[in-house]
């Protein structure tokens, strides 16, 4: 499971999976625990923290932007720190790169430190969140119940690929003990790419686009399917549980069928984005 040249097609039909907030209960410790304290103690906001970790939280876990990329997260997050509480020297710089920039990642911007004292604490930030992400107690990380049952049901038809924005070492680590690395095929995480891209190399072994399902939890997964023609199953913040349980009961078997597309879907899209306004 280590890279595109090792993955083999041995089924006609594959879903790709997310992992933070869609298989693993993962997101909301990660954000509220990690990614905004970190923001905090990086940039020395702790005067006004409660309401920048407000802020944080309601764009990265509960609107249309839930699940944007971390970078995407932190430039939106600081521009608002300089229009709002205080100036950040270089904070223009960093919502053009994160707006514009081929590539989001911890290389990426490491690239970008020799520019500007701004990436330099961007990359500083982004090692913190990895390593207090590793630091948090593993008995509060899990799959969403329904997850295991969902993925041994899907495999048995479906080739099954991670697709993740996430932290390689992470995934890999969260998936591997629960045993749901069992039912995975390809394993995707942010040094492989894009979403779209990833979703793209896998359609390039020889899967139809109408054999393709993508299930995530956040907008970016959804444009990342529409973007490759391939269908997405969407799984609703505050309501996992019900979602795992109707994908394996309901939109697997739509899937397999060629009844997916159409009523089904629009549906799904519907309640997915109505439950994230």
């Amino acid at each position: 499971m280590s890279g595109f040249d090792d993955f083999k097609k041995t089924k006609e039909y594959v879903v790709c999976i997310d992992s933070d907030g869609c298989a693993m209960d993962t997101m909301n410790i990660k954000h509220i625990k990690c990614f905004g304290p970190c923001m905090v103690e990086e940039w020395g906001l702790q005067q006004w923290q409660d309401e920048i970790l407000k802020s944080w939280n309601q764009v990265n876990l509960y609107t249309v932007t839930r699940g944007i990329n971390r970078f995407k997260g932190l430039a939106t997050a600081l521009k608002e720190v300089n229009d709002t509480y205080m100036p950040i020297s270089g904070v223009e710089l960093l919502v053009d790169w994160a707006e514009n920039a081929p590539e989001l990642s911890n290389p990426a911007v490491k690239e970008k430190s020799k520019e500007h004292e701004i990436f330099q604490k961007a990359l500083s930030w982004s090692n913190a969140v990895n390593e207090a992400i590793e630091q948090l107690p593993k008995e509060e990380v899990r799959p969403f119940d329904g997850v295991k049952e969902a993925l041994e049901k899907i495999h048995k038809s479906c080739n099954i690929a991670v697709v993740s924005s996430a932290n390689p070492k992470a995934v890999k680590d969260e998936w591997e003990r629960f045993g749901l690395l069992d039912y995975v095929d390809l394993l995707c995480t942010q040094d492989m790419g894009s979403k779209a891209f990833c979703i793209g190399e896998i359609k390039k072994k020889g899967f139809e686009s109408s054999k393709v399902l993508m299930c995530g939890d956040a907008v970016g997964d959804m444009k990342a399917a529409a973007e490759k023609g391939v269908f997405y199953y969407p799984i609703m913040v505050n309501h996992e549980k019900e979602s795992w349980s109707r994908m394996k009961e309901e939109a697997l078997e739509r899937f397999l069928s060629g009844t997916y597309e159409g009523g089904f879907q629009d549906t799904v899209l519907r309640e997915f984005l109505d439950n994230l306004r």
